[in-house]
């Protein structure tokens, strides 16, 4: 599992500190969706670039963050990055951020194959286009060598999935990756990641402000505000007894029609 433990993640600014997180701890098993719900700057995504090892330098971090057995305070760069995109990958909220808009979208999927496995490129364009079909990318082998901007924002998405899981990992971190979709396409994205959670027993962690995604695809639900987490639970607690006032507060703010 992924267990994060009293966590905290300071911002050292020029004139104030900021404390994003303040003695954060929840763990993620292998084969479930935890989703962490909150709304914006609760510390949702500095939870993840944390476990991911991507704050920046002049963040001051306390705590303990393991991935399985290893704590990723203590690990070296270079271990950092073999087990980054290998056994723990991060789904972004914006691909187009994220995919190099001058490298086709198969190289870019290529990139991480080879930098985690010993193979040849004819093995890797195999497995990338294997990939990309599984997240149901129509016409891979085509797909393959486009351009991000030739592909729809749905499209770029599930790019970014394939690139996540192309190397088979544990996890993965999910940052709010339907918040730029229409809601059809969202609706897709979502039934993704439920059936890579069902069929290659994928741990995923699942960040969002958005408690209808929460109702639809969580084992189970974090409630963050304002650094801490205010409670944790399996879904159908959080929505049928809550018991922190501010998860009260959210869930009586949703629209229902």
């Amino acid at each position: 599992m992924i267990k994060v433990e009293n966590l905290k993640v300071r911002f050292r600014l020029e004139n104030q500190t900021v404390e994003a997180l303040k003695g954060v701890s929840f763990h993620l098993n292998q084969g479930e969706i935890l989703a962490v719900v909150g709304e914006s700057g609760s510390g949702k995504s500095v939870s993840c670039n944390a476990i991911m090892g991507l704050l920046p330098n002049y963040a001051e971090v306390e705590g303990k963050i393991f991935i399985d057995e290893e704590n990723v305070m203590n690990l070296t760069k270079e271990r950092l990055r073999q087990i980054r995109g290998n056994i723990v990958s991060m789904v972004f909220q914006e691909p187009s951020a994220v995919l190099n808009p001058l490298i086709t979208v198969g190289e870019q999927i290529l990139e991480t194959v080879l930098a985690h496995k010993d193979i040849t490129y004819k093995e890797a364009k195999e497995l990338v286009i294997k990939t990309m079909e599984s997240v149901k990318i129509p016409d891979p082998e085509k797909r393959f060598y486009q351009y991000p901007h030739e592909l729809s924002g749905g499209l770029k998405q599930r790019v970014v999935i394939a690139n996540a899981i192309v190397n088979n990992p544990k996890y993965i971190l999910a940052d709010e990756p339907t918040t730029a979709l229409d809601v059809t396409i969202a609706s897709q994205i979502l039934a993704l990641f439920q059936e890579l959670k069902e069929t290659k027993n994928i741990g995923i962690l699942f960040v969002t402000h958005d408690l209808g995604v929460v109702a639809q695809i969580a084992d189970r639900v974090v409630v963050m505000y304002k650094g801490e987490v205010m409670e944790e639970g399996d879904v159908y607690q959080i929505f049928d007894s809550p018991k922190s006032d501010y998860t009260k507060k959210l869930l009586s703010s949703r629209i229902t029609l």
